[in-house]
């Protein structure tokens, strides 16, 4: 009889050494995904805030190297009656905009909230105030999707909202 139970006791401990091995493996595995993901956030942060630089330089080589060769610009936010609409942008026309000189000084200052990514595909939610000659336009919120290319990470589509009330 003791024979067996100190079988049981082995097997025991066997089964808790497995599990801890288990567990341990994993917590390694989600440490690592951690690293890249901190890899990635920092990779995606960067291609948006050249997006800006590109912006506020007018820089409009700068500004395309960060996009893909179509992007989708759009905006959500009231007409003139108060009703929510979707308006979107042509991203060359937006370009010509930035690029065109202006005795107007254009700022967005953005602040990263929530980063997501997956591989090949980035979601990044970026509250902002807009400031034209250094007072406030506008305020909202910015959305990016983001798609891993050959190059690196891209712009593919950008939605934000637009509200006058409510900025800082």
């Amino acid at each position: 009889m003791p024979a067996k139970a100190s079988f049981g006791q082995n097997k025991s401990h066997m089964k808790n050494y497995t599990i801890c091995t288990l567990l341990f493996l994993v917590a390694m595995a989600q440490s690592a995904l951690a690293q890249n993901d901190d890899k990635s956030d920092k990779s995606v942060k960067a291609v948006i805030n050249r997006f800006f630089d590109g912006m506020a330089k007018g820089d409009t080589a700068l500004l395309r190297s960060t996009c893909t060769d179509d992007p989708v610009l759009q905006t959500y936010m009231a007409d003139k009656d108060g009703k929510m609409m979707i308006y979107s942008e042509d991203f060359d026309d937006f370009v010509a905009f930035v690029g065109t000189p202006s005795k107007d000084k254009y700022k967005e200052e953005i602040e990263f909230d929530a980063i997501h990514v997956e591989k090949s595909l980035a979601s990044v939610w970026t509250p902002y105030v807009f400031y034209v000659n250094g007072k406030i336009s506008h305020c909202g919120t910015n959305s990016f999707q983001l798609v891993k290319t050959g190059e690196g990470w891209k712009i593919q589509y950008i939605i934000d909202t637009r509200r006058k009330q409510a900025c800082k």
